[in-house]
């Protein structure tokens, strides 16, 4: 006969709390108000104002560790300019639209995006650890979409009917924003089709949280038997501080491809030399530079617009100055087309 045991709690010494994890408490303690971030870079107050007013629409957060990397007192450092809300921001611009890549034509079940042949992106979450002022996404419908945990059975299922897809990309929001227990078991799922053969990452986290960066998380990674691609984003080299660069090493060593996407932006990267120096800092890190994306014209981002010409003489410069495979793909996504346009 079985004897069951009971286990008596001494609440003399009670069990310790459970700890959370180091980059979950990192995301908690974000900063999420302009006027902080002015105030811990020794920034105008006026600017911190405006910065507030404008991030209305589209709510302002960043990590304290991408703060670090930012210059005090510079109110035109490139990091900053990233994240800080702008005036700019609630402006109409013709042409700049709420769905500039046309995703929502592309909507195939829920949480999935199919635009290209062979692939489709899953929208794992609709959050991020950082909120980029010139995200392509940022006012798009996550809830009505399906883009949530609570939707991965029937987006698998979609996948497992289509025999056409063989690649699945991971997005969001930023997917890595899950726990490990959760991303396992949906790589898992993944895995189990048999017509899907390879795993694509579109993170930003490696870059602005690089804690996430977990030895489970790697584990995942290393032990699917899916051929796993990364793709990171960063926009200057300035991102590219020790302890990102740590998380990438580690990286590399389990995640077979590993490629960055940038955004050519005004003010920030914009310069033959802001970009030369991205690339050589994402090469010694084993990040290959893929893209080089012209920005997706987005309401409340047309101050970060870099007219085409430039982005193709930029790109002719890297070329002159760099190993072929240093230099990035320039393109620009057009709604409604089989893939990417390369412009250089």
């Amino acid at each position: 006969m079985e004897i069951s045991t009971v286990r008596v709690i001494d609440r003399t010494n009670p069990q310790p709390p459970m700890v959370r994890e180091v980059w979950k408490q990192e995301l908690a303690d974000a900063v999420r108000d302009p006027a902080e971030l002015c105030d811990l870079l020794h920034l105008d107050p006026a600017l911190a104002q405006k910065s507030k007013k404008a991030s209305r629409d589209f709510p302002f957060l960043v990590p304290r560790g991408f703060i670090s990397r930012m210059q005090p007192g510079d109110p035109n450092d490139p990091l900053l300019l990233q994240v800080l809300p702008r005036l700019e921001e609630l402006d109409d611009v013709p042409g700049f639209v709420s769905d500039p890549v046309g995703e929502q034509a592309a909507r195939q079940g829920p949480g999935l995006i199919q635009k290209y042949h062979g692939r489709c992106l899953l929208l794992v979450t609709g959050g991020c650890a950082v909120h980029c002022r010139y995200c392509f996404r940022r006012e798009f419908p996550y809830a009505e979409s399906g883009a949530s945990p609570a939707s991965f059975v029937d987006a698998v299922n979609e996948i497992r009917a289509d025999e056409s897809i063989h690649e699945v990309i991971l997005s969001g929001g930023d997917p890595l924003l899950v726990d490990d227990t959760l991303l396992e078991t949906l790589i898992d799922d993944i895995a189990s089709i048999s017509h899907v053969r390879r795993l694509r990452i579109h993170t930003r986290i490696p870059v602005v949280l690089p804690s996430r960066i977990t030895e489970q998380l790697l584990h995942i990674l290393n032990t699917t038997r899916l051929a796993a691609c990364v793709v990171i984003h960063a926009n200057h080299a300035a991102e590219l501080d020790s302890v990102v660069a740590d998380s990438m090493r580690r990286m590399s060593r389990v995640v077979p491809i590993l490629l960055n996407q940038a955004v050519l932006l005004r003010g920030v990267n914009d310069t033959a030399e802001s970009l030369i120096q991205l690339s050589e800092k994402l090469l010694n890190l084993g990040v290959t530079p893929y893209y080089l994306h012209l920005l997706d014209p987005v309401r409340g981002a047309s101050h970060f617009d870099v007219p085409e010409e430039t982005g193709i003489r930029l790109i002719e410069e890297l070329r002159n100055r760099l190993p072929g495979y240093a230099v990035p793909r320039l393109a620009r996504e057009h709604p409604g087309s089989p893939s990417k346009t390369w412009l250089a």
